[in-house]
């Protein structure tokens, strides 16, 4: 029986592009070329994801390779401004909520997290998260699902796990959680899913 519902948030609750950012700090920069520039950031990036980097040394870090001249705060508004909400997924959170405890397991930033919080109110509605940064461990490796497991109590054979990463959902699957590898063109493959392990159709209309 399904007890619980686990969302990862990138590409499943709120959609993103990093360019975004790039794009909005680039008259402050020397950007010669945008994917480059993310290709440059992208090891700092996931350290930062990673716990193994603050939020000090990231900004450091990424102004270095992108030449940055403006403020702390501009970059923090790009850097938040990558989101938008899957809106189909937001409707099912909250068909959900009340009915069953809703978890968040991310690979994600303290200045993500922190926008997210501010900017959807959506994240109230969840009763535990798991973020990377603080577990110090990224998604596909087992210990930030056993950190979910320790801090929530919460026990695979009875969590439905929502990802849309493959690597993710197979370590999810090898630990015993029932799982969904989700993409939000085939939102309705979800709710498919979610009633083949017996989450009600009701809930969900």
């Amino acid at each position: 029986m399904i007890r619980n519902i686990l969302f990862d948030i990138g590409n499943v609750i709120v959609r993103f592009d990093f360019t975004r950012a790039i794009q909005k700090v680039a008259p402050l920069s020397d950007v010669p070329d945008v994917m480059q520039a993310l290709a440059e950031i992208d090891a700092d990036k996931l350290a930062y994801e990673d716990g193994r980097l603050s939020r000090e040394k990231f900004l450091e870090a990424v102004f270095r390779v992108l030449k940055f001249r403006g403020r702390d705060e501009d970059f923090i508004e790009a850097w938040q401004g990558v989101f938008w909400a899957n809106e189909p997924m937001h409707d099912l959170v909250r068909k959900l909520h009340g009915r069953y405890p809703l978890y968040l397991l991310s690979n994600t930033n303290c200045m993500h997290v922190e926008g997210l919080v501010r900017d959807y109110d959506l994240f109230s509605l969840f009763s535990g998260a798991i973020y990377s940064h603080e577990a110090q461990f990224s998604k596909p490796h087992p210990a930030i699902y056993e950190a979910l497991q320790n801090q929530f109590g919460v026990k695979p054979g009875e969590t439905f796990f929502i990802d849309d990463l493959a690597p993710n959902i197979e370590t999810a699957q090898r630990l015993g959680f029932h799982t969904h590898h989700y993409h939000h063109d085939r939102h309705e493959g979800l709710l498919e899913a979610l009633r083949e392990v017996g989450v009600e159709e009701k809930e969900m209309e």
